[in-house]
């Protein structure tokens, strides 16, 4: 699976996901990204997963009929989510394109 970061993501996130092909927005240059357009160049990109901490995306975004699936975070709290690994690998294998996970 090809997972994306969002900017305030932490990237720790990618401990959770050691099977998964992971990259940050920042890495690729889209860290100045608005989240409409950071949603249009993910897609572009053919990720399948976008992970953000940001609750407001959901409400400021239409989300239907996204090619990508997105998990919403609960905090962007590193060591809160150290402790949750095991459990964004599991929330994240459900997600089927334009689902959001919270």
């Amino acid at each position: 699976m090809k997972v994306l970061l969002d900017v305030c993501t932490p990237v720790q996130v990618r401990q959770a996901l050691p099977d998964h092909v992971v990259h940050t927005a920042v890495k690729l240059g889209w860290g100045e990204l608005e989240n409409g357009d950071l949603l249009r160049e993910a897609e572009a990109a053919k990720f399948d997963l976008l992970i953000i901490c940001d609750k407001n995306l959901r409400h400021q975004q239409n989300l239907t009929r996204r090619r990508l699936a997105i998990l919403e975070l609960w905090t962007n709290h590193r060591p809160t989510l150290e402790k949750h690994w095991p459990l964004i690998r599991r929330t994240r294998k459900p997600c089927d394109p334009a689902s959001i996970v919270r």
